[in-house]
């Protein structure tokens, strides 16, 4: 394959200790130190530094994903635990704030296509197949009326009434766009499962089930939830219905609950640690989110009361296998299933699946010992059990080898089918064919003998076969057009009569006939994207916008934004459709003001790359490297990966002098080429922080840099600081924060400073005050300011819900904007208290902020893409 794709941190298998699904909501163990895990069972310490292919620089996947996982968790929860109940208390008071005047625009609300020939330079995706995307989809439900419901990892539930497409938001108004799994009953309820169960590394948990009795024409409210509280701050893998029941497979064990009456409390089924559980005697101890995991139930369907769980820590835990109830009415491990693992080695991140016709139960097994030996892969296989039972016999159908040779992109060593298995799983028997499965890892596979030959139906990518090309008049050669990679859900469904299977990942949603075409090659060829431009689940880490020079008003701006596995997209004034001029993960960015065509993007731990063109390029430099636009202009903590930078680095510049940039790893880095840098080379150190600490927060004004960092980063002796000083290196020093002082013991995650004044600083907080986090100096508050450059500070806090602050912003009008894990919010000048700022910005994460030159201020949020509110007409 030519050498030309940008590397994709896909959260590959690593065991890790910290459990990647908590934010906001969580209750999160301890984050280990980087480049530590424990090997699964046994829970001793070893290293893992497997490496990987899948594209050029895939070796980086395996290596970089201990902390891609770990440090969104960070962020949120050191210095210590957070007690469940923080989300739901934040949200409830957010409710009751005065909102400020304007409503927000939702400015990505045109299809991104991620294969746009516009943007073919060296470090784009463009050409692999993938075509139009939007943000992860974590569930999918569909009936055979033609209704399809989606849902985004943190974006919530979308309709569609044609069998995909023409989409509009039905949970807007719950407390948690997180999905866990949708599902429709047998009286075609919709069953709305919150808190996204992959544990990846930016899984937000939930606040339980919601059920929609006409998903055709209702709304979820709150007042839909399914029993108490019992299910918040979880995360929910899987919902099964026998009977009059419906079972849950959550972070914290198995419930159930009638499905007749709504209302009363689920029971508590099965969890193997209840003491780890909240109220019991274990649960303040850092392991206790990894104790109760559970990921899927199977119910015998000629006799309901027979069931099999499968529970289990993917990493490993002596807890890990599946349970059966004994005649004594007890939950007991299942010693022998024929070919399926029984063994806790064995039994991770577990996906059943039953045919109609109750003939056949389908399973895929990760598995923490394969996980932690072999560099390849994490699965163990795929697996039938032809009496329909699912107490077996099982039979292996598949193991990672035969995924490999039925068409799979991915060869190298160090990245093949199932490497991801612990996040990327999902199976979907057809309703007329028991027979007749599709199985989802980083790759959708199919059978339709019972898993006597697979194919490869959706590649990870077109790339490397023999059909690509980069020539856009071509688009993707001769090959297919294919899926987004990364697979979290299925469902099958009909419009005017024709059954399609749909499928979601980290891309978003694709369709094609239950009883599709193969091409050539044995791929699918007749897959459809749904993302078009109706449903935005795009997962933004940034934003950047600056003038449109080709627009002849000289009114129209271009905005720019990274993404989490979506690159860096690319909405110039009068385009209809977006473009991604940077694959992989897009991380910050830099846009000038003056010129949206400058722009630097960061894809993870400060590896930066610079474009003054927009990166258009047709892929000639493919032949001719001298006709590349966009260079690679890193510092040199790159080279050092999580040691030398944050997976998510900042970097900003000064706004008096967009030529000087500050980029923050182990080092403050300075440059003052602008956009005319050409080599990381240029940078100058104008400060190292120190061994073990990494930067978390940059900001300067003519010459004054803040510097937040961390290190450690998670809550075994999390520390944190402040450093200040000049671009020129000089009088730099560190400020003095003790534990215990004004300022919390927690993440550091934004500066703000006065662009008139350099010793006026607000500093934001993330994770949860002293009240919820239990941990060294976690304090009080998210918002401080100083006027003396640090000596002094206060508590501005005032009336925000305690909730992570995200990004802070100080306006030109003098006012105080603040984005966070559920909304933004804004301080007028000279008040002290907060209001919610304008309307129709959905209950999401705020991850940045920033002043565009039109005069409007631009969100980046993590689940429904980038909002513009418009100053000037904002009121109060």
């Amino acid at each position: 394959m030519p050498n030309r794709q940008h590397r994709r941190l896909l959260l590959s298998a690593v065991t890790l200790t910290a459990l990647g699904l908590t934010t906001t909501q969580a209750v999160a163990a301890p984050a280990p130190q980087s480049g530590t895990a424990p090997t699964a069972v046994t829970g001793t310490v070893t290293t893992h530094d497997g490496t990987t292919g899948g594209g050029d620089g895939g070796s980086d996947d395996a290596r970089n994903s201990m902390d891609s996982t770990a440090q969104f968790t960070e962020a949120r929860t050191a210095p210590g635990v957070v007690a469940p109940g923080a989300y739901g208390a934040a949200w409830a008071q957010l409710k009751s704030m005065p909102r400020t005047g304007g409503e927000w625009d939702h400015v990505t609300s045109k299809p991104y296509n991620s294969d746009d020939p516009r943007y073919r330079d060296v470090n784009s995706n463009s050409s692999g197949g993938a075509g139009y995307v939007t943000g992860r989809i974590t569930g999918i439900a569909a009936d055979d009326d033609g209704y399809v419901y989606a849902g985004g990892a943190n974006g919530g539930v979308f309709r569609s009434r044609t069998g995909g497409g023409h989409w509009e938001p039905i949970s807007d108004r719950l407390p948690s766009l997180s999905t866990g799994t949708l599902d429709l009953d047998g009286s075609g309820r919709l069953w709305y499962a919150t808190g996204e169960s992959n544990t990846g590394a930016t899984s937000y948990v939930g606040t339980g089930v919601y059920v929609l009795a006409d998903p055709k024409h209702g709304e979820f409210q709150p007042g839909n939830r399914v029993g108490g509280a019992e299910l918040e701050s979880t995360t929910i893998h899987a919902l099964r219905f026998a009977g009059d029941r419906v079972w849950a497979a959550t972070s914290r064990g198995v419930w159930s609950h009638s499905t007749t009456d709504l209302s009363g409390p689920w029971t508590l089924e099965f969890a193997p640690n209840p003491d780890y559980l909240p109220g019991g005697s274990k649960a303040k101890d850092p392991s206790a989110p990894y104790k109760n995991i559970a990921n899927d139930v199977a119910i015998d369907p000629k006799d309901p009361s027979k069931v099999i769980l499968a529970v289990g820590w993917r990493g490993g835990d002596s807890y890990n296998g599946f349970y059966s109830k004994a005649a004594d009415g007890s939950w007991q491990r299942v010693a022998s299933l024929g070919d399926l693992p029984t063994d806790a080695a064995n039994v991770g991140n577990v996906t059943f699946a039953r045919s109609a016709d109750g003939s056949r139960y389908y399973a895929i097994d990760q598995s923490p010992a394969v996980m932690a030996s072999n560099p390849d892969t994490g699965l163990k296989g795929v697996y039938v059990s032809k009496s329909g039972s699912p107490s077996g016999p099982w039979t292996l159908i598949a193991d990672k080898d035969k995924l490999k040779g039925s068409g799979s992109a991915l060869q190298d060593p160090g990245y093949q089918p199932g490497i991801q298995s612990w996040y990327n799983q999902f199976l979907q028997v057809d309703p007329a064919n028991p027979d007749h499965v599709y199985a989802g890892l980083e790759e959708v596979f199919e059978t339709t003998d019972g898993g006597n030959k697979w194919v490869t139906a959706a590649p990870y990518w077109n790339n490397g076969f023999p059909c690509w090309s980069i020539d856009p008049a071509k688009q993707t050669g001769d090959c297919s057009p294919t899926t987004h990679s990364d697979q979290h859900a299925v469902a099958i469904g009909s419009y005017q009569g024709k059954a399609n299977v749909f499928v979601g990942n980290d891309g978003g949603i694709y369709r094609r006939p239950v009883n599709g075409q193969l091409d050539a090659y044995g791929h699918g060829k007749d897959w459809t994207s749904l993302a078009d431009g109706t449903i935005d689940t795009l997962q933004y880490y940034s934003v950047g916008v600056g003038r449109d020079l080709a627009d002849p008003s000289g009114r129209g701006v271009i905005v720019s934004g990274g993404l989490q596995d979506n690159g860096e997209s690319i909405l110039r004034a009068h385009d209809k459709v977006m473009g991604s001029n940077f694959g992989g993960d897009g991380a910050d960015t830099i846009v000038d003001p003056a010129n949206g065509c400058n722009i630097a993007e960061e894809y993870v731990y400060l590896d930066m790359w610079v474009t003054q063109n927009c990166a258009v390029n047709d892929g000639s430099w493919l032949k001719d490297p001298t006709k590349a636009t966009s260079f690679e202009v890193a510092p040199p903590d790159k080279d050092l990966g999580g040691a030398g930078a944050r997976f998510i680095a900042p970097i900003t510049t000064d706004p008096k002098n967009t030529n000087t940039w500050i980029a923050g790893g182990r080092h403050i880095w300075v440059q003052n080429k602008g956009f005319a840098i050409r080599s990381g080379s240029e940078w100058t150190s104008a400060y190292d922080l120190g061994a073990g600490h990494v930067a978390t927060a940059v900001a300067t004004v003519n010459g004054t840099v803040y510097a937040g960092w961390c290190g450690p980063c998670n809550n075994q002796g999390f520390t944190r600081g402040i450093a200040v000083g000049k671009t020129d290196g000089t009088g730099w020093h560190q400020l003095d924060l003790p534990v215990n002082g004004a300022l919390p013991n927690r993440y550091i995650s934004s500066f703000a400073v006065d662009e008139n004044d350099a010793q006026h600083v607000v500093v934001a907080f993330s994770g949860f005050s002293r009240s919820w986090t239990e941990g060294p100096g976690a304090g009080i508050g998210h918002l401080f300011e100083t006027h003396d450059g640090g000596t002094t500070w206060t508590d501005i806090s005032a009336n925000l819900p305690d909730v992570p602050a995200d990004t802070v912003k100080l306006l030109p009008n003098g006012g105080l904007a603040l984005g966070t894990d559920l909304a933004a919010f804004y301080r007028a000048p000279g008040e002290s208290q907060f209001k919610l700022l304008g309307d129709d910005l959905p209950t999401t994460s705020v991850l940045q902020l920033k002043t565009g030159p039109d005069g409007k201020l631009y969100a980046a949020t993590f689940g429904r893409g980038i909002w513009s509110l418009d100053l000037r007409r904002r009121e109060g």
